[in-house]
């Protein structure tokens, strides 16, 4: 996807806690700053509940900020009110990872498209309403008769279709993909991704797509975050991470990935993770990976890895990368 210098989404010091109870606070999302330019897709990848859905939600405003700024166009994101917040909600929208519950199964797919029409009153009457739904089908791969009929009627790759025509219906610039394909069968992922990357280029879509299948994230994105208890751990070129990683726990991410050559794939090396993923209630002093990481010293209990350019373009938060 070309893109271009122009940072279309800014996120700074970004913080999302959640109240557990007994006094004790999950921090979901713990100081995220990273930027997204106009029409790239910028993957995030981790272990599940490491916050990239909830890194996800708060940009959008799904979920309230507990602290940090959303730049989007430069206009704060965090701040927006009323009208200001519903312009910028049109500009901004997301595809959820299950197709299913995300749709209301009481609503044919003609209402379910249109919701979004209706709310920014996008169409001049019933008959403009019912072409613009029509012409979002079609843009999906889905037929136009598709619309008198209700969710539980359609696969789980046509439902996925129709989640995405509904994030297009208001012709949105920015889409947040939450982990798209994880609840479609495998056959069927590979033409999710490629209608969202054709879509990218028809409409200059840029996308944050979450996902924990690499493989399929090296394909569609143009840089990829790594995340892991909350915080970014490193940032780079979709290329440069997966042939240069420098964070361990990225190295350890990328060493699980198959290779399609048997001979390769069995003299690979498995870095091996120990331990299991630490409470983001209480995580580990230090660097939050030290617990797991088999290169961890003194210093990473004591002190936390500043996220910093260690090569050009390319970001780790890693005392010793």
């Amino acid at each position: 996807m070309k893109t271009n210098n122009e940072m279309l989404l800014e996120v700074e010091g970004l913080k999302k806690y959640f109240d557990v109870g007994n006094g004790k606070t999950l921090k979901a999302v713990n100081d995220l700053s990273f930027g997204i330019r106009q029409g790239e897709t910028l993957g995030m990848v981790g272990e599940s509940g490491c916050g990239k859905s909830t890194a996800g939600r708060t940009i959008l405003r799904l979920y309230e900020p507990t602290a940090g700024s959303v730049n989007f166009q430069g206009q704060n994101i965090v701040k927006a009110k009323g009208s200001t917040l519903k312009a910028l909600r049109r500009e901004m929208q997301m595809i959820f990872q299950d197709p299913y519950a995300s749709l209301n199964p009481r609503w044919k797919v003609e209402d379910l498209i249109a919701e979004p029409i209706d709310i920014h009153g996008l169409a001049n009457g019933a008959k403009e309403r019912k072409m613009q739904v029509e012409r979002l089908l079609d843009r999906v791969g889905l037929r136009s008769e598709h619309a008198r009929r209700y969710p539980h009627e359609f696969s789980g790759g046509q439902r996925q279709r129709i989640g995405i025509a509904r994030a297009l219906a208001v012709n949105p610039k920015f889409i947040v993909c939450d982990e798209p394909i994880s609840a479609l069968d495998v056959s069927i992922q590979a033409q999710v991704v490629n209608l969202l990357q054709d879509l990218q280029r028809e409409m200059g879509l840029t996308y944050l797509f979450i996902a924990h299948d690499l493989a399929m994230v090296k394909h569609i994105s143009d840089r990829v975050a790594v995340m892991y208890l909350g915080k970014m751990v490193e940032l780079a070129e979709s290329e440069e991470l997966y042939a240069n990683p420098k964070h361990p726990y990225t190295k350890a991410l990328m060493s699980a990935i198959p290779v399609p050559d048997p001979d390769v794939e069995e003299s690979k090396e498995r870095i091996v993770l120990t331990g299991d993923l630490p409470s983001p209630v209480s995580p580990p002093s230090g660097c939050h990976f030290r617990t797991r990481c088999p290169f961890a010293t003194e210093k990473c209990a004591n002190e936390v890895p500043i996220f910093r350019e260690v090569e050009p373009n390319h970001w780790a938060a890693c005392h010793y990368a």
